[in-house]
């Protein structure tokens, strides 16, 4: 036996979560500011197909990175756009039932481009495109020698036959020849940004060897990394008077228990349930000094609720709190609290004009789903969930479960709620888990009364729900409901249901971009 003298130097392997802050510095370092991917977008392309996505690492430092995702043929075939593949660059077009493997992108940074690390990820390429059993692999090619060519060669297709011909050379090209790629033609308008090649790329193909021979049966694919359901209860959570801080946390270890002894993986509680605390105050408070003082309860609060969720083993939707950030705003905050003792944020980011007016709540920047055992999930804080661009965000980035802690105080301020949630799961084929405050707290400026009918809403198709309607809870009462959801029903409804929604989405329409992450 023999020890070995030092590790490998340069290795490819998957990308992780972790990796994200190192890719987009590459993104940097290879496309500069404007066109760098950014940590949404990896978020989404690790969360819609993990084994698809790869790093080269050269002494611990991530050199390269390779992006896939799977796809069917008439759409890896047919003229397209990077933006209309990919999904903005999500990868959430990625079919699991597709024929072809895409080939989104591959990155090398400039000053370890001499180690063949692009020849290594697109090896590990074709070996996923054969783990999968794919036809092949199909991408948009960059052309970079085009525009010093274009007034020889007006046709670009008579560009890439000249390169063929070995009567010019374009370095991008004749990599992928030397890869075992062929052209198919031309796409136009591919990436306009992309000057050297004047917004063209050649659509290129590798056929898979080893695909298997056409079958009436797709051949069996590798498993998922979710699980096949998962239990989700809400909490309809009421308002009360309270003479100690104990009472409260007594209510909430209650539901949790509740919700644990029924196996729950998660919990979830309303939107500013915390102000209940405000009660314990002897004399009521101006809105301003009020808010000021709950934000107070801060860290009190999360101790609790992270002991909570690890003792309980359950994920805890913690509703939310108000919460002073480092410039002296006050953020409406939800905390998630995991069982593995991981504790996540997301700042509300379309404040209520009541919420300016009485409080100063300011608005938050960023979406994004938070990871969990049974897989990534979004927030949306209870006017988020009127813009469909929040849930849309969340869902590019891998989130199949959105969560939707509310208060409102009466019936039409829910409804807007209640039907703008049940908006987003159709539209982007997902679940949608409500929960709000009941009673009232008449000693406590604008937040005396409450409406809430908590729910967990489904899309709209045959394997849900008749009403797309998992559990209800009746007006006003102070209850849980929980509800079994099935992620498989829902992976399938995407591929195949009766209206497919977020696969039809008209990326050469219309798109989603959001601005950058703070």
């Amino acid at each position: 036996m023999t020890d070995a003298l030092s590790k490998a130097k340069l290795i490819v392997r998957n990308a992780t979560l972790d990796d994200i802050p190192a890719i987009v510095e590459l993104s940097h370092a290879v496309y500069g500011e404007g066109n760098a991917y950014n940590e949404a977008m990896l978020r989404g392309q690790i969360n819609n197909f993990p084994d698809g996505q790869f790093v080269a690492e050269y002494e611990s430092k991530i050199v390269g990175h390779c992006a896939t995702f799977i796809i069917s043929e008439d759409l890896a075939l047919a003229p397209h756009s990077w933006v209309e593949i990919t999904g903005g660059g999500f990868a959430s077009r990625h079919d699991p039932e597709g024929d072809y493997l895409y080939g989104m992108d591959v990155n090398v940074h400039p000053d370890y481009r001499r180690l063949r690390i692009g020849q290594r990820l697109y090896q590990a390429r074709r070996e996923l495109c054969e783990y999968w059993e794919l036809k092949g692999i199909v991408f948009g090619g960059r052309m970079p020698g085009y525009a010093r060519r274009a007034k020889d060669y007006p046709d670009p297709m008579s560009y890439v036959q000249a390169v063929l011909d070995k009567r010019l050379r374009d370095p991008v090209i004749n990599f992928q020849l030397s890869q075992q790629f062929e052209p198919v033609g031309v796409l136009a308008n591919y990436l306009p940004s992309d000057r050297d090649s004047l917004g063209y790329a050649t659509h290129m193909i590798w056929r898979n060897p080893l695909a298997p021979e056409a079958r009436q049966t797709a051949p069996a694919r590798p498993g998922r990394r979710l699980p096949a359901s998962v239990r989700v209860a809400t909490v309809q959570f009421q308002m009360r008077r309270i003479s100690k801080i104990e009472e409260f946390e007594e209510q909430i270890e209650y539901f949790v228990d509740v919700a644990a002894d029924y196996r729950a993986d998660f919990v979830t509680f309303p939107e500013l349930f915390t102000l209940q605390l405000l009660s314990l105050e002897p004399k009521k408070l101006a809105p301003a000094e009020a808010i000021a003082h709950i934000a107070e309860y801060k860290d009190r609060f999360c101790a609790f609720m992270e002991k909570l969720a690890v003792s309980y083993n359950i994920n805890i939707i913690g509703g939310t709190h108000p919460t002073r950030v480092g410039n002296g705003d006050i953020r409406n905050t939800s905390y998630v609290f995991l069982r593995d003792g991981a504790v996540y944020s997301q700042d509300k980011l379309h404040p209520t004009p009541g919420e300016r007016r009485w409080w100063n709540i300011k608005g938050g920047r960023d979406a994004r789903v938070i990871q969990t055992d049974c897989g990534p999930i979004g927030v949306m804080i209870c006017y988020d969930s009127e813009f469909p661009e929040v849930a849309r965000q969340l869902v590019d980035q891998g989130a199949l479960l959105l969560f939707v802690p509310f208060c409102t105080d009466e019936r039409r301020a829910y409804v807007r709620v209640r039907y703008c949630c049940q908006a987003r799961a159709v539209e982007n084929q997902c679940y949608v888990v409500l929960s709000g405050v009941v009673g009232n707290l008449p000693n406590v400026e604008n937040m005396d009364i409450h409406y809430a009918e908590s729910c967990i809403l489904t899309p709209s198709d045959f394997p849900f729900a008749r009403d797309g309607v998992a559990a209800d809870t009746a007006a006003n009462t102070e209850t849980i409901a929980i509800s079994d959801l099935s992620l498989d029903d829902l992976l399938v409804s995407r591929q195949s249901g009766a209206v497919q929604n977020f696969k039809d989405r008209r990326f050469d329409l219309y798109q989603v971009k959001w601005r950058a992450e703070s």
